[in-house]
């Protein structure tokens, strides 16, 4: 059964608070407003909103279901069309802020509105159960735990600092920093907000930065990474959106990062948890594995990033907008041309449905119309359904979302009983140590894991055992 996305659920559920007194009636309105959702995407009505609460009466009495739950049901599906006009009226008060992200996720809107259908959204609502291919489906929501990742955008008590917040949007999707930045950045203003009680950002001063992580470093006590990200997110705020002195700060108390070793898995302990996963979850691990990615690029490939022939994959958007080349892993190269062959079927049925192709980065849309519809854009992992984007009214495809392999690795690495942490990120781990334990040089490993710097590829030298030399040569002996 196809389930409501869970904002739009939370939003029907506070408007049902609102409109119909009788508590002990709201869980039946949920349960028809489920049963609509649910039809609506299995028969596709027409859009007229009247034809669709009549098929949709026309099919529970089909179900002998009693009059006065037809009744009910026809009352709850109206509420929820009126909860919608309600939330239209809403938005239009407030202006859309394009955010084209790095590519973590879709092309977005996000609307500053207090009931807001962000351009996460149309990401998020294909991550859990609760996924649909409605016009409604871009509402945003998260997978299992209902939380609400970008928050930091609604509308608070403070005009000023909703301002701020949509200056740090623009400023960063200037510099053309990623999406999750500004989700972290975000985040850390609302709660440097929140600390100074809504204190006018006009006032702010270097004393309040102060205040805020010595608050962070002794009564939080949060760890060394969590006060870094604070303490930069702080310092973009003052510099390049107040334009204020942030001080040096050198007299706040900084947490030391301890070094961090990185968790390996052995052949043995990859192929266990190989075992215990299913399609695709299991091909995205061996791309993890087999060339070195992380999670974000493997999910973000397209079909024209694959150069079979010469056996040479291509990572056209890794961390820090860089690219760089690896080679295609022979073992699995049968099953990426049937991935790619999944693709194409796929594809070929999405164009005889007429929908309006994949999610482009910035705008190459514009600059290439025809591109989101060619084969060569197609995403080489898509999500099995169809996403619409309301503003638009389009129906796109996107990628697989990284909870889906999150939750699917979980298990499988339960299954395998192993001992360790094991996440997305330790397969990129395991490729870097058994390349140095294969002996290739620490540059190589570097230039495949697109590293700028060869000091953070050499944090693998610890994660392989040492081998004494017995006896030291000279080279002109060799």
């Amino acid at each position: 059964m196809q389930k409501v996305p869970y904002d739009i659920w939370m939003q029907y559920d506070a408007f049902l608070k609102a409109k119909v007194k009788d508590a002990s009636r709201h869980a039946g309105y949920k349960k028809w407003l489920l049963y609509f959702w649910d039809f609506r995407s299995k028969y596709q009505p027409p859009e007229t909103r009247s034809d669709q609460i009549r098929l949709f009466i026309e099919k529970l009495q089909q179900k002998k279901q009693l009059p006065e739950f037809q009744k009910q049901a026809a009352h709850a599906v109206s509420l929820y069309f009126a909860m919608l006009d309600a939330e239209t009226k809403s938005a239009a008060e407030f202006k859309p802020v394009e955010y084209p992200s790095s590519g973590a996720k879709s092309r977005q809107v996000i609307a500053d509105s207090p009931v807001r259908r962000s351009a996460s959204s149309v990401q998020d609502t294909q991550r859990s159960p609760a996924r649909t291919d409605n016009a409604s489906a871009a509402a945003g929501q998260t997978s299992g735990s209902h939380y609400n990742e970008w928050r930091c955008l609604e509308k608070t008590a403070s005009p000023a600092w909703d301002k701020i917040i949509a200056d740090l949007s623009a400023e960063i999707k200037t510099r053309r920093y990623s999406r999750k930045t500004l989700k972290a950045y975000g985040d850390w203003i609302r709660k440097f907000q929140s600390f100074l009680s809504n204190k006018p950002p006009a006032d702010l001063s270097d004393a309040d930065v102060k205040a805020y992580l010595t608050h962070l470093a002794v009564n939080r006590r949060v760890a060394a990474s969590t006060q870094n990200q604070a303490f930069n997110a702080l310092l973009f705020l003052y510099r390049h959106i107040l334009k204020k002195d942030f001080g040096d700060h050198k007299d706040v108390p900084r947490a030391k990062k301890s070094k961090y070793i990185p968790v390996v898995l052995s052949r043995r302990e990859i192929d266990a948890v190989l075992k215990h996963l299913s399609y695709p979850s299991d091909l995205v691990v061996k791309l993890l594995y087999g060339c070195g990615l992380r999670l974000f690029e493997c999910l973000k490939l397209r079909v024209k990033d694959f150069n079979f022939d010469e056996g040479i994959l291509t990572i056209q958007d890794g961390k820090g907008k860089k690219a760089r080349t690896v080679p295609i892993p022979k073992t699995i190269t049968p099953e990426l041309l049937k991935q790619l062959a999944t693709v194409r079927t796929m594809h070929d049925a999405d164009l005889k449905a007429g929908y309006s192709g994949v999610f482009l980065d910035d705008q190459l849309e514009k600059k290439y119309p025809k591109a989101a519809r060619d084969f060569i854009w197609q995403w080489f992992f898509p999500l099995q359904t169809l996403t619409q984007v309301p503003l638009k009214k389009e129906l796109r495809r996107y990628h697989l979302h990284e909870s889906n392999l999150h939750e699917a690795l979980h298990e499988a690495v339960s299954r395998a009983r192993l001992t360790k942490r094991v996440t997305a990120h330790t397969f990129r781990h395991s490729f870097a140590t058994h390349l140095l334990q294969a002996n290739y040089d620490i540059r190589t490993i570097q230039t495949l894991l697109g590293h700028s710097d060869v000091r953070t590829t050499m944090i693998y030298t610890h994660c392989v055992p040492s081998k004494t030399i017995k006896e030291l040569k000279s080279p002109l002996d060799f």
